[in-house]
C-alpha cells in the first residue's frame, strides 16, 4: 500500500531555513494549518497561529513547541467570520511585529448549512474569500515593508465546480453547500491572480495552492460519507502533513522558480480550470469584494 501511495505523492523536500522570518498561518490549530506552522517553526521561523478558538490554538502552540525544539510560536485570536475580529487581529500584529514575510491564508469552512457571518455574508464565501481578502488588505503594508514577502491562498480542486454568482453572493436565492464551497475556492484563485498583478512591483508574491484530498476536520462532510470509495482508494487521501507539502513548497521555493499568481498542486505548477484564469471575472470579483467590505486598495 505504501508503494502505491508513493506514486500519488510528490517526491519533494527542502532544507531551506527561515531563521529571522515571521509567518502567519490562519486556521493553524488543526490539520493542514497546524502541520504548516510546525514545518515553518522547524525551519526557524517565528509563527503566529491565527485561530478562532483560542483554547485549541494555545494547545496547538504547546504541541508544536513540544515537538520542535526551540520553536517560536504564538497563538492569537482571529475570527474570519467577523470583520471586527480581523481588524483587532491586524492591529495586534502591527503593535507586536516589525515584519511579516509570509501570510498563509489557510483557514476555511466547507459544505456547511446556509448561515451568515457576523457582517451578513454567506458563511463559506465570507470566511474563505472575504475574510482572507480583508486580512490581506489590512496586512499589506507590513508585507510590503518586509519584501520580498509572500501571500499563499489555499484553494481546492473543488474550484473546478465553481462559478461566481454575483447576483446571489449571500446564497439567498439558491443555496447548495457544495456549490457555495466551490464558489469560495474559485474566488481564492481569482483573488490570487489579481493580487499578484497589483503587488508584484512591491515585492509581494502570491500563490494559490490545492492541497489535494486530505483527511482533516474540514473534509469530514465530503470524505467520510463516501464510505466504500474512501476505503478502497484510501491511498489517494493525504495526511495533514502530506497535504501541507505544497503550501511549504510555495513558501520556501526560490521566487525565480515560481510563477507569481500561479496555481500549485503536488509541489508543482498546475492549471486551474478555465474560470480560474478569467481575468475579467477576477477584476470584477475584486471590485465587488472591495465594495462589500467598504475598502479601497491603493
Amino acid at each position: 500500500m505504501q508503494a502505491i501511495r508513493s506514486l500519488f505523492l510528490p517526491n519533494w523536500s527542502s532544507d531551506v531555513r527561515l531563521d529571522g522570518k515571521i509567518a502567519i498561518v490562519t486556521g493553524a490549530n488543526v490539520g493542514i494549518g497546524k502541520e504548516t506552522a510546525k514545518d515553518l517553526a522547524s525551519r526557524g521561523a517565528r509563527v503566529i497561529l491565527a485561530c478562532r478558538d483560542m483554547t485549541k490554538g494555545e494547545q496547538a502552540a504547546r504541541d508544536i513547541m513540544r515537538d520542535v525544539r526551540g520553536a517560536k510560536v504564538v497563538a492569537r485570536q482571529l475570527d474570519l467570520a467577523d470583520t471586527k475580529s480581523i481588524c483587532q487581529f491586524a492591529e495586534n500584529v502591527y503593535n507586536t511585529e516589525k515584519s511579516l514575510h509570509f501570510l498563509i491564508n489557510n483557514a476555511g469552512v466547507a459544505m456547511c448549512p446556509h448561515s451568515l457571518t457576523v457582517d451578513g455574508y454567506e458563511m463559506q464565501f465570507g470566511v474563505n474569500h472575504l475574510g482572507h481578502f480583508f486580512l490581506t488588505f489590512l496586512l499589506l503594508d507590513l508585507l510590503k515593508h518586509s519584501a520580498p514577502s509572500r501571500v499563499i491562498n489555499l484553494s481546492s480542486g473543488a474550484h473546478n465546480l465553481g462559478k461566481i454568482q454575483f447576483d446571489d453572493l449571500k446564497g439567498e436565492k439558491n443555496y447548495h453547500p457544495i456549490s457555495a464551497y466551490a464558489q469560495s475556492k474559485l474566488a481564492n484563485i481569482l483573488f490570487t491572480r489579481e493580487l499578484a498583478k497589483r503587488t508584484e512591483l512591491l515585492g509581494v508574491s502570491t500563490y494559490a495552492v490545492d492541497p489535494g484530498m486530505v483527511d482533516t476536520e474540514i473534509s469530514r462532510h465530503f470524505i467520510r460519507p463516501l464510505g466504500y470509495f474512501v476505503k478502497t482508494f484510501s491511498f489517494m487521501i493525504k495526511t495533514p502533513a502530506e497535504g501541507a507539502s505544497t503550501t511549504i513548497y510555495c513558501t520556501v521555493t526560490p521566487e525565480n522558480q515560481m510563477l507569481n499568481g500561479g496555481y500549485y498542486r503536488d509541489c508543482a505548477q498546475a492549471n486551474s480550470c478555465k474560470a480560474g484564469q478569467d481575468d475579467g471575472t477576477a477584476l470584477k470579483l475584486w471590485a465587488v469584494s472591495c465594495h462589500l467590505l467598504g475598502i479601497r486598495w491603493r
